[in-house]
C-alpha cells in the first residue's frame, strides 16, 4: 500500500519519518522503534500516535513509500495487500 511520508532531515540528511498519511487519515510517529538498511530499500517500524505498530519501506530507486506491516493494538498483526492483492 502506498503512502504518504512526512520527513524530518537531521544534520547528517537522514530522513526520518515523523508522520504517514493514509488517505486522508495523518499518524503520528509517536517511537521509532527499528530502522534497517537493505540494498534497495530503507525500513523503519514505528509506533503511531493510534498505538499501532508499523513498519514502512523507502525505495531508494523510486523514492516511493510503502507500508509492509501493520499491527492493531487490539487485534494483532494484519496482512498488508500490494496493488496487485499479494503481500507487499
Amino acid at each position: 500500500m502506498n503512502i504518504r511520508v512526512e520527513c524530518y532531515s537531521g544534520y547528517r540528511g537522514d530522513e526520518t519519518p515523523q508522520a504517514i498519511w493514509i488517505g486522508n487519515r495523518r499518524i503520528a510517529v509517536a517511537e521509532v522503534l527499528d530502522r534497517w538498511l537493505a540494498p534497495d530499500h530503507r525500513y523503519f517500524k514505528f509506533r503511531g500516535d493510534d498505538q499501532a505498530i508499523y513498519i514502512i519501506r523507502h525505495d531508494v530507486a523510486s523514492l516511493a513509500w510503502q507500508i509492509t506491516f501493520y499491527q492493531d493494538p487490539k487485534m494483532g498483526p494484519v496482512p498488508v495487500r500490494g496493488p496487485t492483492g499479494g503481500s507487499a
